[in-house]
């Protein structure tokens, strides 16, 4: 899942708080998430239609 050819991007909206605690998504064909301070663990993986009402709902 966490294919080192796809795309990481940090949340905007960790900020810079130093407890390292935030989350990367990866935009493809698919929505891979992942915890920033474990990038070799597992990812949560959504459909795009699924990412972008979660997205919606939480704006």
């Amino acid at each position: 899942m966490n294919s080192p050819e796809r795309s990481w991007r940090k949340s905007t909206y960790s900020g810079d708080t130093g407890s390292g605690s935030c989350v990367e998504v990866s935009l493809s064909h698919d929505a891979l998430v992942r915890d920033s301070k474990a990038t070799r663990g597992d990812a949560l993986v959504f459909s795009i239609q699924a990412w972008r009402a979660f997205v919606a709902s939480v704006a």
